[in-house]
């Protein structure tokens, strides 16, 4: 019996563990949301219940151990297979979200599905199953030892302690799931990766079936054992081989940390920074130039709706330092905070970067956390919020009570800028963000980055401590000093044109920590952009 429970005990803990790095595999393809998260549990719960019907149902036809090993075998070869057979999905996901093509999302979704249903099936029928071997060996036992005493049979049948068989059987198998939910997060996809916890949950479930099996399923466990990693060792090393096609520039580096798949790409000496899908850059480099030629060099246009020259700097979501070189350049040695949730992307940003200004700090940690934890005179004269991953913002960076813990630490001319995304039709999110910032900033601004049609563009919203005009901005481009470089004059007077008072409809929402509709109007943005095509 105890073998039987340490099985029970694995099938659950590879299940809750094949649930939370699915989330990380489908993470670079699909984003980090509600959403994806939502489909994710609902497809294993889904899975599960079958799994538990068929296991039921198999469980009357063959209450056998051997039964029972030979299809959780099978469900161990199904998660290994998974990061072997995702490759082409993932590539097709990220080529369906780069062009927003909804057939190809559509599609590898179901495929998708189908590589996490079949093993979650077959691992939900473990208990219904255990609990019928139990009771099948248990009556065993008892008419070979209760043979021709019929008058204790009622007292003694197995069938007394079903309830307890059956409860015991579940009790273990929610606690291998409690054990599978924190050992992918905690140390396996941390330490070895992704790809590699998903061989080594399927490992551990044919290491445990081939030292409690009996000979023939022990033999096929081993040999299922010894091919699952085989084909671990034999698969292309790096996570890069899991999706990319290998069409956006030279790899100069990549790693996968503990929050993300981390890629430097170069063409010539430019260098971008890409995170896990591929499809948005996230920092760039370019040493013989003065601009970023991308969204950054807005956050520089910030400073201009104050009275003087930027003092400090405050960064949330700081990638590899783009803005932090940026405001050095152009305003100097100011005293500049990086915050950036992964302190792989910090390191990254030193390396291939040159994030290693000496007026630059880095910080790892979550921006809004690190912010609620200063102390009220830790001020900035300028708090840039790029913690932006397309076409996602972090939704409790968004929010009211977020822009008023971002007011309380700004100074008294102190100005926030948002980099929001949108289409060339749909300002939805743009709109949302200005009604939210106008909740807590006496003056909103927006300013449009220009960019080709009919794909996902940026917008810079930005807001004020005092009240200010968009007069008051235009004057100060106007009256950059002719020592100023040339390239970043022209830039500003361009931007300029761009500006705007916010203006949201009165039906845009307001976005609070109870309820922030930032996912809802991003899938909206979306559906709208491909009924448009």
């Amino acid at each position: 019996m105890r073998s039987l429970y340490l099985l029970v005990f694995t099938a659950g803990l590879v299940t809750l563990g094949m649930e939370l790095s699915a989330a990380r595999l489908l993470e670079p393809a699909f984003g980090n949301s509600q959403i994806v998260w939502a489909a994710i549990i609902g497809l294993i719960l889904l899975s599960l219940s079958v799994g538990a019907w068929l296991g039921g149902r198999l469980a009357d036809r063959h209450p056998r151990r051997e039964a029972l090993e030979l299809t959780l075998t099978i469900a161990a070869l199904g998660v290994a297979l998974i990061p072997l057979t995702s490759a082409p999905v993932l590539r097709l996901a990220s080529h369906g979200m780069a062009s927003f093509a909804a057939d190809l999302l559509l599609g590898a979704l179901l495929a998708v599905g189908l590589l996490f249903a079949g093993p979650a099936i077959l691992l939900g029928a473990a208990t219904p199953w255990a609990v019928r071997i139990a009771m099948s060996e248990q009556e065993k036992t008892f008419a070979a030892d209760e043979r021709g005493l019929s008058t204790t049979l009622h007292r003694r049948s197995p069938l007394a302690h079903l309830g307890r068989t059956a409860g015991r059987l579940s009790a273990v198998a929610t606690a291998g799931s409690l054990i599978g939910a924190f050992l992918p997060v905690l140390w396996l996809i941390p330490t070895f990766g992704t790809r590699w916890t998903f061989y080594l949950l399927a490992a551990t479930l044919l290491a445990v079936i081939a030292l409690s099996a009996r000979r023939r399923s022990r033999w096929l466990a081993l040999a299922a054992l010894l091919g699952v990693l085989a084909a671990a060792w034999w698969q292309p090393q790096g996570v890069r081989a899991a999706w990319d096609d290998g069409r956006s520039g030279e790899i100069l580096y990549e790693d996968e940390s503990a929050f993300n798949y981390i890629a430097v790409r170069r063409w010539g000496n430019e260098r971008h920074l890409k995170l896990n899908d591929g499809v948005g850059i996230h920092s760039v480099y370019h040493p013989d130039a003065l601009l970023s030629q991308g969204i950054w060099d807005y956050f520089l246009l910030a400073p201009l709706f104050r009275k003087e020259p930027p003092r400090s700097l405050l960064l949330v979501g700081a990638a590899a330092g783009t803005v932090a070189g940026l405001y050095t350049t152009i305003y100097g040695d100011i005293p500049i905070v990086g915050v950036e949730l992964d302190p792989d992307i910090l390191r990254v940003g030193e390396q291939w970067f040159g994030a290693t200004w000496p007026n630059y700090t880095p910080v790892a940690a979550d921006g809004r956390r690190w912010l609620a934890q200063q102390a009220d005179y830790v001020q900035f004269d300028v708090i840039a919020v790029d913690a932006y991953r397309p076409p996602y913002i972090p939704f409790h960076l968004t929010t009211v009570e977020f822009f008023a813990l971002v007011r309380d630490h700004l100074t008294e001319d102190g100005v926030v800028a948002v980099n929001v995304g949108r289409t060339d039709a749909n300002y939805a999110l743009v709109d949302a963000m200005a009604a939210t910032l106008q909740e807590v900033f006496p003056s909103v601004f927006v300013i449009d980055e220009p960019g080709p049609p009919a794909t996902l563009a940026n917008s810079l919203v930005i807001a004020t401590k005092a009240p200010t005009t968009l007069e008051h901005f235009r004057a100060a481009v106007a009256a950059l000093p002719e020592t100023a470089p040339d390239e970043w004059i022209a830039f500003a007077q361009q931007a300029a044109v761009h500006a705007r008072m916010a203006a949201p409809p009165p039906t845009a929402p307001i976005f609070t920590d109870d309820r922030s509709q930032v996912e809802q109007i991003v899938h909206s943005l979306i559906l709208d952009f491909l009924l448009a095509r």
